[in-house]
């Protein structure tokens, strides 16, 4: 029989855990995931004389139409005065979150971008049991509610005036530099056709100062094919950052896709078929509606401000 002394020990170490506990689902649900960051990162990847290029990267928004606070958040990014703006796709949470995005993207008006899509562009997110993204990638979830990508794209293309990139490739002419960008629809999903790339690429002609890769799923298979067709740059979201961390880790806990998990957020280095070129994955903005929680990983934008080599 325990004696009183460690009985209440033992009370008094289950009363601190439990205390930590609600403590930190307190913080994850109502206050990390309201604590929107900007990461900033500079790049030297422009020809000799260049003028510097901000570049915006935006993704995984996850709309919802209540979202108000992320809206206002999102629209106050354009004080950066961005040159051009990366989106990598996953903007809708909601049946009803277009209007949202509509909000939020407004200030963007005008300013040259290119986009890819997230799943959840094209179907509504569904609950999930959280504890399955250790087992791997997540599957789609059979019978979800269709979106309205055209009139998602028709904004984002047609609006803001935007260039689209699934499976596709455009030019972008930004600050005297020509940019030739391509991409490739959710990866995730199986959507991604990367053997359209070359043709699509090759019609672009030549003469481009920096060519990107975008994706919104960063799985190896589309780095890897991203830098052999000479991307000088990654862009990639998806991931959430793994959206519960051990604070202070370098990695990501979960990925739901194959990416190493210390790659899973912010800038690093990819390297495949003897070329090396940096990669952002985005942390995103938002979350699943079924996981409104953030822990140790702060929703988040990038500015990459390109320099000159």
């Amino acid at each position: 029989m325990a004696s009183p002394s460690s009985a209440r020990a033992a009370l008094t170490v289950l009363g601190t855990v439990g205390a930590v506990g609600v403590g930190a689902a307190v913080w994850g649900v109502g206050i990390e995931r309201h604590l929107y960051t900007v990461r900033r990162h500079e790049l030297r990847l422009l020809p000799h004389g260049a003028r510097a290029l901000r570049v915006l990267h935006l993704s995984d928004a996850h709309m919802a139409p209540w979202q108000h606070r992320k809206q206002r958040w999102i629209a106050s990014l354009a004080a950066l005065e961005p040159d051009v703006i990366v989106n990598t796709g996953d903007n809708i949470g909601h049946a009803e979150g277009l209007d949202g995005v509509r909000t939020a993207f407004a200030p963007f008006r005008g300013i040259p971008g290119v986009f890819v899509h997230g799943s959840n562009d094209l179907v509504a997110p569904a609950p999930r049991n959280p504890l399955k993204y250790f087992l791997g990638p997540s599957e789609h979830v059979p019978h979800a509610t269709n979106l309205d990508p055209e009139a998602l794209d028709s904004f984002l293309r047609d609006d803001l005036g935007w260039s689209d990139l699934n499976n596709a490739a455009a030019t972008l002419t930004v600050g005297g530099t020509r940019i030739d960008a391509f991409g490739v629809s959710d990866a995730h999903r199986d959507w991604d056709r990367l053997d359209d790339l070359p043709d699509a690429i090759a019609g672009l002609g030549s003469g481009a100062d920096l060519s990107w890769g975008v994706t919104h799923a960063p799985y190896r298979r589309v780095l890897d094919r991203f830098t052999d067709l000479g991307a000088d740059v990654l862009f990639g979201g998806h991931t959430h950052g793994g959206q519960v961390r051990v604070p202070f880790s370098s990695k990501a806990l979960v990925a739901n896709c194959d990416i190493p998990l210390d790659q899973a957020r912010g800038l690093s280095r990819w390297t495949h078929g003897g070329r090396t070129v940096p990669l952002n994955v985005s942390a995103g903005i938002g979350h699943s509606i079924y996981a409104p929680v953030r822990f140790g990983c702060r929703p988040e934008a990038s500015l990459i401000t390109l320099l000159p080599r």
